[in-house]
């Protein structure tokens, strides 16, 4: 291991002969440094922790169709995976603006995406809400692109790291924001919010069947909620006949915890601030593709698309959301929920 001048550092000492917190598992955060381990769970169909596995790459560049020395935007960096095979196939003379909220997430895509060898200003990172790409755009000096990826929702390094407070799997702290400088906590929220726009936001964020006693059970421990166990635990009273291991309790408290992430960081009304500006972003036979992972998504993305073809802004859209097949649902299990969606600009 070492530091960003090559100098060798020592490995933190942990406790036990094996690293039990996150914060201890050095090959969680430095995955690339272990390639052997990483190689092993893929080969097992598992997401390594700590690491992100990019979903429908070759069907993303089929829509994409990346060309040398095209203009690209992925507006949802993450890990890099995508935006690595585009920068790729865009050289020579190509440029990848990369996007994201996550002050955390982005230097690691950065370093990643640099260590490919890349010709030098072919990849501009850049700190932001994909809500404002066209304020991004105006300041590098860019009319248009010619593709434009967003990959919606949370990366596995998000849900596997307990101090984003995005899982109810490992304690931490109740969190749940992209960038922790910006914005009420899911805690500070919580503690707010009324029972009736809780039960809202359940039933509107994640289709919740159940959302009126389960805001009913959360604003009864109104201020004793600190972490991401301490939710958990206030769901769960709310089917006092139901085990936390039950896959009916597994499923509800994944819905309740995606429902209180869109809230707290303002999913939807970025998504839909985004599908707008995506046209005026675009070159003229420009390319989109969006991935996202649930109803709420999906609707918003269906609906500006169909919308944007009938008022000609799109010549074609995708007719159906392509999915994932079945050997890449078991390489990556995670993948199961996505859905792939295109568009191109008249």
């Amino acid at each position: 291991m070492s530091d960003d001048e090559g100098r060798h550092l020592r490995r933190k000492r942990y406790r036990g002969s094996h690293p039990r917190s996150f914060s201890e598992k050095y090959k969680e955060h430095n995955p690339e440094e272990y390639r052997e381990d990483v190689e092993r769970v893929l080969a097992r169909g598992d997401t390594p922790a700590g690491s992100h596995r990019s979903i429908l790459v070759a069907e993303v560049l089929a829509i994409l169709a990346p060309k040398p020395g095209e203009t690209a935007v992925d507006a949802t960096l993450g890990y890099g995976g995508h935006s690595l095979e585009i920068l790729k196939a865009i050289q020579p003379g190509g440029r990848l603006y990369g996007l994201d909220l996550d002050p955390l997430e982005l230097p690691r895509a950065t370093r990643r995406i640099a260590a490919a060898g890349l010709p030098e200003g072919s990849f501009v990172p850049v700190h932001a809400n994909f809500a404002g790409l066209p304020a991004v755009l105006a300041e590098a000096g860019v009319g248009g692109v010619d593709m434009l990826l967003a990959d919606l929702g949370v990366s596995s390094m998000q849900i596997d790291d307990p101090v984003r407070g995005f899982s109810f799997k490992r304690k931490g702290p109740l969190d749940m924001r992209m960038d922790s400088a910006r914005g009420p906590s899911a805690r500070e929220y919580l503690a707010s919010v009324a029972e009736e726009a809780l039960c809202e936001a359940l039933r509107a964020n994640a289709d919740e069947a159940e959302s009126a006693g389960i805001a009913h059970a959360i604003c009864l421990r109104r201020g004793r909620l600190a972490t991401t166990r301490d939710l958990a635990e206030a769901i769960c009273s709310a089917f006092p006949a139901l085990a936390f291991k039950d896959p009916i309790m597994q499923r509800t408290l994944r819905r309740v915890f995606q429902a209180i992430r869109i809230e707290v960081n303002g999913e939807f009304s970025a998504l839909e601030a985004f599908l707008a500006c995506i046209p005026f972003c675009l070159n003229q036979g420009g390319r989109v593709a969006i991935l996202d992972f649930h109803s709420g998504e999906d609707c918003r993305v269906e609906a500006a698309f169909k919308n944007g073809l009938a008022g000609g802004v799109y010549s074609s859209i995708a007719p159906e959301p392509i999915r994932p097949g079945r050997e890449e649902r078991y390489r990556n299990p995670r993948s199961g929920s996505a859905r792939l969606r295109w568009a191109i600009r008249a």
